[in-house]
């Protein structure tokens, strides 16, 4: 048996060329990038589910349920028209990204900066909760909500407490909106969130407070709000909100809610796969 596996490697590598291994090497580099614009939208989960209706379709039919294929088997066929009207925003913005990209950024890796970040945002809202200064701020979390922070104007910033309190003092350009912070960053201020449907909240409840529900109702983000009026300090996680928060327990809730300690939050992630590479190899 051995011999023949030998002699199967040797027909092959006789066979195999260098435009082999390019060809292979395209296809599995754009098979990365294109998981990473996914990620960075809430895609991810229509995706999965395309996935799974392929892999129930291939069931059925292989277990002769014919009623269930032919339904399964009608609805991917409008299904292709339904996702490239659905997708068509991510597909130009994607498009965009790829002509806007630049050679060098596809091996040069970038380090985030070290922070702890739920310290960080938790002494902040500290502050502008005994300011009464509100705030809204989002912590993205598996679900990527790309399409949310295109709606504010982009920061890139490490999370301070500073950066983060001087971005919704009362009268600037960027403290009405959202803040969106992911991997250790503020990406972007003054981001439009949906509000919630939930029509029997509290009449307590202001804009800023249902803006909150409705982000967590719409993805797994968790979202930190400070109320202007009363200075309490709220999380809304998966359309329920928790109130009256102080410094300390706000930061364990972060901090678990983002599934990290302080030494992780602290650590550098790298940002492409070279990068990522030549860490793990030090």
């Amino acid at each position: 048996m051995l011999q023949s596996v030998i002699s199967s490697l040797q027909s092959f590598f006789l066979v195999f060329r260098i435009s082999d291994l390019i060809d292979i090497l395209i296809i599995a580099y754009g098979c990365y990038k294109l998981t990473g614009i996914i990620n960075e939208t809430r895609a991810k989960p229509i995706i999965k589910a395309v996935f799974l209706i392929i892999a129930a379709t291939w069931i059925s039919q292989g277990l002769h349920l014919n009623t269930v294929n032919y339904i399964l088997r009608t609805v991917m066929q409008f299904g292709v028209i339904a996702l490239v009207v659905l997708f068509q925003p991510e597909l130009r913005r994607t498009l965009e990204k790829v002509g806007r990209t630049r050679f060098s950024s596809f091996f040069i890796s970038e380090d985030e900066t070290k922070t702890d970040i739920a310290g960080e945002i938790a002494a902040a809202c500290a502050y502008m909760s005994s300011m009464k200064i509100g705030a809204l701020i989002v912590l993205e979390r598996q679900v990527k909500i790309g399409d949310i922070t295109r709606t504010g104007c982009d920061i890139g910033a490490v999370v301070t407490r500073d950066l983060l309190i001087n971005i919704f003092i009362p009268n600037t350009p960027l403290h009405d909106g959202a803040v969106i912070i992911s991997d250790g960053r503020i990406l972007a201020a003054r981001c439009i969130l949906p509000l919630t449907k939930n029509e029997s909240l509290s009449s307590e409840l202001g804009t800023r407070h249902r803006a909150a529900i409705g982000m967590s109702e719409s993805s797994d983000a968790a979202v930190v709000v400070v109320s202007e009026e009363t200075g309490k300090i709220s999380i809304a996680v998966d359309g329920d909100m928790s109130r009256n928060y102080t410094e300390e327990p706000l930061k364990r809730a972060i901090n678990k809610l983002l599934g990290i300690g302080a030494e992780e939050a602290a650590a550098p992630k790298s940002k492409n796969l070279i990068g990522g590479l030549l860490s793990w190899k030090k």
